[in-house]
């Protein structure tokens, strides 16, 4: 099995905590979905969906499923029509043999609005999920209504490298990678998850500054003010970059407060959404 101790030639490998928040388990889920699985692309992909309205998609990190927006679901899905599909690869979706792109599951998910005859959204991305959610603010802006980001890098700078919780990032892969056989068609697919991963991690993201000049989306940078994963400076940089963008920093948290302050990190996205 690919071990996680080859994350640390990599640049970018402190993303890959973006599995979970898994400091802290998260509560029960409190509403039952409505499933199913899309074909798109090359793949088939699973989601729920989770009450009713304006369509509100959820989209998690690397090696992560939808049972990361647990906290976020129930207090969602009482004001919108949810929408948590686990990644390409991910959880119950399935796999192939091109390699993965940010692009790539960017238009995984235009595929999914398009079998679920979606035809504006709402976008919240968490880490690798918000670097693809910034991908489609860039390339699909007329498929968006409003669009979150959580502890996102536009490039390769943006990540640290200096983060040492090397045991911490040990135990969150053997967790994840219990949670992928469990939940996966494909559970023998595990390793070329990972090397998929690394892989994209090398080249991205790799965004410009012209490109995120260019959005107009209305859009909402969100972080803790303490992201042991990306540079808090990268992060105001980014949101000065995307015209009329919006910039919260939770106090008290870092990566992780989905999991960690649920109550206020719900509070601030459903205020930004609100019409």
């Amino acid at each position: 099995m690919i071990r996680i101790k080859i994350f640390l030639v990599l640049s970018s490998f402190v993303v890959a905590v973006n599995l979970a928040g898994c400091r802290i388990a998260p509560s029960p889920a409190t509403t039952v979905p409505a499933t199913g699985i899309a074909r798109v692309n090359d793949i088939r992909i699973y989601y729920e969906i989770h009450g009713n309205g304006k369509p509100l998609i959820l989209l998690h990190g690397a090696f992560g499923n939808t049972n990361d927006w647990r906290n976020q679901i129930p207090a969602f899905s009482k004001h919108y029509k949810v929408i948590a599909p686990d990644n390409r690869g991910h959880g119950r979706s399935t796999f192939s043999e091109r390699h993965m792109t940010y692009s790539l599951m960017a238009s995984d998910v235009i595929e999914l609005m398009d079998y679920l005859d979606i035809k504006k959204a709402h976008i919240l991305g968490w880490s690798d999920g918000g670097i693809i959610a910034l991908d489609l603010a860039i390339n699909y802006p007329d498929r968006m209504d409003k669009v979150i980001v959580y502890g996102v890098n536009y490039n390769r700078s943006g990540a640290r490298t200096e983060w040492g919780e090397v045991e911490t990032i040990n135990r969150l892969m053997e967790q994840a990678s219990v949670d992928y056989q469990r939940l996966s068609p494909n559970p023998n697919q595990w390793d070329a998850l990972v090397a998929n991963t690394l892989k994209m991690w090398e080249s991205g993201p790799n965004f410009t500054a012209k490109q995120l000049g260019g959005i107009t989306v209305p859009m909402l940078i969100l972080d803790g003010d303490n992201d042991g994963l990306i540079y808090t400076e990268h992060t105001i940089e980014m949101a000065g970059l995307i015209p009329g963008a919006s910039l919260t920093l939770i106090p008290g948290t870092g990566h992780f407060a989905p999991w960690e302050k649920p109550e206020e990190f719900n509070r601030i996205v459903l205020e930004f959404l609100a019409p």
